[in-house]
């Protein structure tokens, strides 16, 4: 069998790990990320809005992208590859878009499917799978985010109801959702925090927008905000107790950000790419020159090192042998290097990079939040710190 020829688009040939489905998959969510986003993303972006974002979400749903990891209840019940190849396509259009699937389906509906009710799963789910319902996931807090175990917002009992006061803060797609899945301290213990299911419009609920932000713009982002918010018994999620349940879900999401971050890395990268094969300075394009050559090699490497990281981390979890931490070593080593590549792309595109007409300012502001969300540099390095060593660094 000849050798095939060099492919500058899959330099190692990571593509024939896939197979037809994984490969249709991935090219059906790139063409339709292509149709409904590119086109407008930069407008979203420079004006802070994510106006068809119930739209999108419906459309998403019909691809089967939103819980696409779960089954039945209307779930694709896709490969863990398969919904990284997801995930990847729509970040490459934009942290936004991949956030909003992100946060529907590895938080909020992996909590209700995971250590939800039958009755709740039913009542959810379908909805939320197609994408005519919209959830989000409480958990950060404006003073406690690395540390959830120190969370202030408190449920009590009231008769057989439950009694809601507190506050969460950065929570994608709260001033839209339909249901918010609530973490909250019911005994003052680590092992009493529980999930609730709270419906938009119950009494005392708000979502407030959060406005000014330079990065994820193109996403809807709020707080919850819960004064005196009366539930019933069965809000509850039934199945967990303790911070093992949003960390469970928080790790679910990270998986999907190793492959995502690798999407925003590899448009600004192509971006790169087609602008130094095509702008010339003294005389020939600036991609002939040697330390043009050099960044985007480094690029490159960096890029499909990191996919195919994501891959291997893919088959761990389709195997049923992926840990958290090694989830800790694709998030932090992807999104840094993503981050990384998006300066360099920014370099070689000169003052263009700053402007909305390419990607690569967006992917790299946008990544700034990613960097942050589902787990700071610093958390996932103590994580691994730990698995190491054997010590907690942690306090």
């Amino acid at each position: 069998m000849p050798v095939p020829s060099f492919d500058p688009g899959d330099p190692l040939g990571l593509d024939d790990l896939l197979d037809p489905e994984d490969l249709a998959i991935r090219d059906t969510v790139r063409a339709w990320a292509a149709d409904r986003v590119l086109p407008h993303i930069a407008e979203w972006y420079e004006k802070g809005e994510l106006p068809v974002l119930r739209e999108l979400a419906r459309e998403l749903g019909e691809l089967g992208a939103l819980g696409m990891s779960l089954t039945g209840y209307g779930c694709a019940g896709a490969t863990a590859v398969q919904y990284g190849l997801a995930c990847l396509e729509l970040e490459a259009a934009d942290s936004g878009i991949r956030s909003l699937v992100s946060v529907q389906g590895s938080l909020a509906m992996y909590a209700i499917h995971r250590y939800g009710s039958e009755e709740q799963k039913r009542r959810w789910l379908p909805g939320m799978a197609a994408g005519e319902l919209i959830g989000c996931f409480g958990l950060t807090e404006p003073d406690h985010g690395s540390d959830p175990a120190g969370m202030r917002t408190r449920a009590r009992r009231d008769g057989t109801d439950w009694i809601l006061d507190g506050r969460k803060m950065w929570i994608t797609n709260s001033p839209v959702a339909d249901v918010a899945v609530v973490w909250a301290q019911t005994t003052g213990r680590p092992d009493g925090v529980r999930g609730f299911l709270v419906p938009a419009g119950t009494p005392g609920f708000s979502a407030p927008e959060i406005k000014r932000k330079w990065s994820l713009r193109a996403s809807v982002t709020g707080e919850l905000v819960l004064d005196g918010v009366r539930l019933p018994a069965d809000a509850v999620l039934p199945e967990v107790a303790g911070l093992r349940g949003p960390l469970s879900c928080l790790n679910h999401a990270r998986y999907g950000i190793v492959w995502g971050s690798m999407g925003a890395a590899r448009a600004s990268f192509e971006s790169a790419l087609e602008y130094a094969r095509t702008r010339e300075q003294f005389g020939r394009p600036i991609g002939g020159f040697q330390l043009t050559q050099a960044k985007l090699a480094d690029m490159a490497l960096e890029l499909h090192k990191g996919v195919l990281l994501a891959h291997h981390l893919g088959r761990r979890m389709d195997a049923g042998r992926l840990r958290p931490e090694q989830v800790s070593f694709g998030k932090l080593n992807n999104v840094r290097e993503a981050i990384g590549i998006c300066r360099s792309a920014r370099t070689i595109l000169g003052a263009n990079g700053i402007s909305l007409d390419y990607p690569v300012m967006r992917h790299a502001t946008n990544l700034e939040s990613v960097l942050t969300y589902e787990g700071t540099v610093e958390m996932h390095q103590l994580v691994l710190g730990k698995a190491l060593t054997g010590l907690d660094a942690f306090r």
